[in-house]
Parts: structure tokens; sequence; C-alpha cells
């Protein structure tokens, strides 16, 4: 095997010993020693069970961590499981650990993912995180198995969680990808995904994402995104609970919320022609069998953030006002005015707010970093009410408010259309006129 740009030379003389490989399960980890060690042995027992007659490959993908993470993928002992197979591996299953190259962050341990994938000519593979604590065996099946047996391109994750666990999916990743693009994955940035060899080879050929903020948190929206808006068959594989490190909706997630609502951004100037043409939604075919089940609380701070949302708009209005319409700014300052107990933030001005921003994402009425770090303020604002409104609600009835905010994406997207196709202001210099 020659000498690969993507690769560390050790790794690649490592895959030309392996040879070749059917399926690839792919862990991204930094620091993660507390759990990694439960995802590999789940991983390993779930290839052994399900594809014992397949060569498989695990590998790990790390940012160089100080913890040993790396040498608990290789020293794990992955059990002889005999009170779950019903067969013995036949097929050799590789175990392999790299640092990757490139910009730090979760995308670039998926590019290597996937360059090992095409290397190796894995036909399916699946990508899990490498802080789960809830990871099962049947995990591997449920993301393979569409791939191998039903010809799926991408396996979206379908969880259980806590109502108040990934509330930048809930409130804006996927209400706003459905209504774009009309299908109805609920976890967009689950963060654990199957998909097929060829659709990984695909992505590697995008050079330009790996230098942006897809090399970052902003990987899983981007392969979700791609693969719907690319007509890949797409679907769902209900994975029980999630849990891993939660943490709370108010505390910092500037990173991960800039990187993530970015790149949705992003795409939309790149498949503006695909979603126009859209309307309404349909759901995707799911996989797995679905029940109830207990999941982890999540502490939320709902002064913190109602406290946030009102420092935002004394500070942040100037910003704002270039690229929201005048009446939302005005709203919005007339919110703060409420004690946080009765805090609230319509979801009609909310989607407003998403939309706005977009069109002025787009055409640059700000610039880009500083529009999406306004947002923060304005997005706990919005949980903040959330939570707020749903305080005495069931999951059942927080998931039916969520479908609701989905609907009023959905019906109000000519306003979207309505902002887009409005008349392109001079590009604006630095962050204020």
């Amino acid at each position: 095997m020659t000498r690969d740009g993507l690769l560390r030379s050790e790794l690649t003389r490592e895959l030309e010993r392996i040879g070749r490989a059917d399926i690839l399960v792919g862990i991204p980890s930094f620091n993660n020693a507390r759990t990694v060690g439960h995802v590999v042995r789940a991983v390993s027992a779930g290839l052994d069970k399900y594809y014992p007659h397949l060569p498989c490959v695990l590998v790990n993908a790390d940012g160089g961590s100080k913890d040993g993470t790396p040498d608990i993928v290789l020293q794990a002992d992955a059990g002889h499981h005999s009170t779950l197979l019903v067969d013995h591996r036949r097929q050799p299953l590789h175990r392999v650990t790299t640092g990757y190259l490139g910009i730090p962050g979760k995308g670039s341990a998926f590019r290597t993912i996937f360059r090992v994938a095409e290397l190796v000519g894995a036909k399916a593979c699946a990508v899990v995180d490498s802080d789960l604590r809830s990871i099962s065996p049947e995990w591997i099946e449920l993301l393979i198995g569409p791939v191998l047996e039903r010809g799926m391109g991408f396996v979206a994750p379908l969880y259980a969680r806590h109502k108040y666990d990934g509330t930048i999916t809930n409130s804006i990743v996927y209400p706003l990808t459905r209504a774009l693009y009309g299908r109805r994955v609920r976890q967009p940035i689950g963060g654990d995904f199957g998909f097929s060899g060829a659709y990984a080879s695909r992505l590697l050929r995008e050079p330009g994402a790996w230098e942006s903020d897809v090399a970052r948190y902003g990987i899983d929206v981007w392969m979700t995104t791609r693969a719907i808006a690319d007509g890949d068959q797409v679907c769902q594989a209900y994975l029980g609970a999630k849990i891993h490190d939660t943490k709370d909706p108010g505390a910092d997630l500037t990173a991960m919320f800039t990187q993530v609502v970015g790149t949705v951004f992003e795409l939309m100037g790149r498949y503006g022609a695909t979603w126009a043409a859209i309307g309404g939604s349909e759901p995707v075919p799911a996989f797995g069998f679905q029940y109830a089940i207990g999941v982890e609380p999540v502490a939320v701070n709902v002064d913190r953030m109602v406290d946030m949302y009102r420092t935002g708009v004394d500070e942040l209005m100037p910003i704002w006002r270039q690229f929201l319409r005048p009446a939302t700014c005005d709203t919005l300052a007339e919110l703060a005015r409420a004690p946080a107990a009765a805090f609230s933030f319509p979801p009609e001005l909310w989607v407003r707010v998403v939309y706005e921003a977009a069109a002025g994402y787009h055409y640059r009425r700000v610039v880009r970093e500083h529009l999406l770090r306004s947002l923060i303020p304005l997005y706990l604002g919005r949980t903040a009410a959330f939570v707020v409104q749903t305080a005495d609600h069931g999951a059942d009835a927080v998931e039916a408010d969520i479908e609701t905010l989905c609907g009023l994406f959905e019906s109000m997207k000519p306003y979207l259309l309505e902002c887009w196709n409005a008349k392109r202001p001079e590009p604006i210099q630095g962050g204020t006129r």
C-alpha cells in the first residue's frame, strides 16, 4: 500500500496487513477512558453475534487523548460472549487505533474512518460515540443491517431521550432540516450512524468541507443532510436510550451551536434549488422495536438562560437589527421584560427568527461568525420558554409539542422563501454598519 495523505504511515502498514473487510465500525475519541472500554466491548460483541461470517475491523480515531484512551481500545477484553452467540466467529475481527490528521475535531476523526473504510473495501460501516454508557451489541445490527440487507445508504439513530436532552436538535436542527428537505429524520445530529462504503467514499471527495466546521461538530448534520438532499436511501434505527455525558442546555455550548447551525445554514446555500421546491414532509423507514424506557434526568437552569437572553437584548440588538426584521426585533425586546417564571417565546416568533437568520447568513448581512454567536441568547430564550411551558408535561406530550413546532416550520416555509428571495443588501464590513 502506498503512502496515504490522510492516514499516518503506521496505520497504512497495518491496513496492508489486514487486507479487506466487509464491515467497519469507527469510534472517534478524545479523553474517553472512562467509557470507551464499554463501547469497544459492546461493538465487539455485536460484530461477533451478528456478523461472525464476515471479516470486520474496528477503528478508533483518536484526537490526542492524554488519559490512555487508545490503550484501552486495544486492550479492552472483548470476552467470549458465550451467552450471546449461536455461531462462532469464522472471519477475523481486527482492532486498530490511530491519531487522525487535520483540524482537531470529530469530523476529522470521521474522515480518517471513511478513508480506512475505502481502503479495506467495507460494504457497510457504522460510527458510534465513545462516551456512550447505553450502547448494546444490538446497536451494531440495527445500524449495519439496513445497509447490508435492505440496500440503505444511510441509517440515522432514533433514541429515547430526556425531554430536555438535545435542545439544539429539538428547537432548530430537526424542525429546520425536516421543513427544508421534507424527510422526518428525528436525530440529524445524533452521533451514531450506519452508512454504505460507497457513501463514505463519496464524502471523502469533498476536500473543501474538511477545512470547515464539518471537521468539527458540523459533521453529523452534514452527513445527514447530504444523504437526504443527494437522494440516498435513508432510514432510522431505534436504539433505545442514549445515555451519555449530557449537559445543561444553558451551559456553554457555543462551539457546538455555532458549528452545527453554521453547517445547516451553509448547506441551505448549496441545496437552495432542492429545498425551495419541497413542501411538507414524510416519514422515513424505521427499523428496530420501539419501547418505553427510563432515561437520565437533565438539569436545566431557566433563570440563567433568561438572564443570558436579557443580556443579549441589551448588548446584541444592533447586530440583530442587521439581519432580523424590525418587527421581530421589537417583539424580542418586549419579551425581555417578563419574569423568568412567566417567560415566553412564542414558537411563531422563533420560526421567524430562524428563517430571517438563515437568509441573513446566506446574504452575509453581518459577519457570519458574529451572526451565529448572536443567535445563542435567542436560542437560550426559546429553550427557557419551552422548559417553562412543558415543566409539567410528560415525554409524549413534549414530543407532541416538538411536532407542533415542526408543523409551524413547514407551514411558514413560504416566509423563508420570501426572506431568501428578498433583494440582497450591500455587503457589510465588520460586525456593525
